[in-house]
């Protein structure tokens, strides 16, 4: 492991001064401790922003106010969590083993680096950890990629479940840096790798998660969240689907539809949810709109079962949702 130095913070505003001058900023340190562990990344400046006052749960009306440094296992068990958003906590819950959600944060969760193993092999060719040497999951093993936003310079799947959830349902995110505050979709805190996949995120230098909302709304009870994966215990998602219907006399008045496994970041299927839209809450409906999250789709040599897989997906997480009274 590299050399580096560690700091706590004592305040918001030593935090984001040190993270602008180059430090890193460091919660549970789920991932980045591994990753400087096997010499993937080399930080010589740590911040540790675990004492500032940036935690907790609460319920601002229907909304859900999930604070950056709140961790998982408490967000999944917060009363507000399960009465308003009770997919945030099944998200929450198929994400990360009890050990990892009693460690890491909200924000740590949004920002985690991929999981392609070509990433964490410093003798492959990998564009994200050292651009222009080649991606080597393209002609490689390729299994677990994605078929959804892809480039001829990265094929990496994003991994938070946590972050599927929060695109489907609409949800933003408050963060604070030397150039003050603001605020914007979480959908919008991912990049696609074109190519530069080495630029995974929108965040300016020093910006500090401080929170993320999720809109209350008709959608919010009815809401499953559906996992697949090599194993039943703790592993990253082959497909998942994060799904919310909003349905009166047995009709559909409106969907939201996001899924991880598949694209480069979470992808909403707005073309899915807009044809749910007036149509009768039931298979054949669910069959015709799972078809339409494949426009755009592009398959590798060890991913292809994706594209069968990741309707059925969206189905059975449709019918679940479909299920809640």
């Amino acid at each position: 492991m590299t050399p580096f130095t560690l700091e706590k913070a004592r305040n918001e505003q030593d935090a984001i001064r040190a993270a602008a001058a180059g430090g890193r900023y460091m919660a549970g340190g789920t991932t980045l401790v591994d990753l400087m562990r096997e010499e993937v990344e080399h930080p010589e400046r740590l911040v540790d922003i675990n004492a500032l006052p940036m935690g907790g749960v609460r319920a601002e009306g229907s909304d859900l106010v999930i604070g950056g440094l709140a961790r998982m296992a408490e967000v999944a068990a917060h009363p507000d969590t399960l009465r308003l958003q009770p997919l945030i906590a099944e998200t929450l819950i198929e994400g990360a083993s009890p050990q990892l959600r009693n460690m890491a944060s909200i924000g740590g969760n949004l920002m985690q680096r991929v999981r392609c193993p070509y990433f964490r092999m410093l003798d492959a060719g990998c564009n994200k950890r050292d651009p222009g040497s080649g991606c080597a999951a393209i002609d490689g093993l390729n299994g677990g990629h994605a078929i959804l936003g892809t480039s001829d310079q990265c094929v990496a799947a994003h991994p938070s479940d946590l972050a599927v959830a929060l695109v489907a349902l609409g949800a933003t995110m408050r963060v604070r840096g030397p150039e003050g505050e603001r605020s914007f979709a979480v959908e919008e805190l991912y990049r696609l790798p074109g190519g530069t996949p080495h630029l995974e995120h929108t965040l300016r230098p020093g910006e500090l998660i401080v929170e993320v909302r999720v809109p209350g709304g008709p959608y919010a009870r009815r809401a499953r969240y559906l996992k697949v994966r090599d194993r039943a215990s703790y592993e990253f998602a082959l497909v998942s689907a994060a799904v919310a219907l909003d349905v009166e006399g047995g009709a559909i008045r409106a969907a939201r539809i996001a899924c991880g496994g598949v694209g480069t970041r979470p992808w909403r299927m707005r073309a899915s949810e807009e044809a749910l839209i007036g149509k009768a809450a039931g298979r054949d409906a669910f069959e015709a709109a799972a078809r339409l999250a494949l426009d755009g789709a592009r398959p590798l040599s060890g991913n292809r079962y994706k594209v069968e897989l990741l309707p059925r997906t969206i189905v059975r997480a449709l019918e679940m949702a479909g299920e809640i009274a």
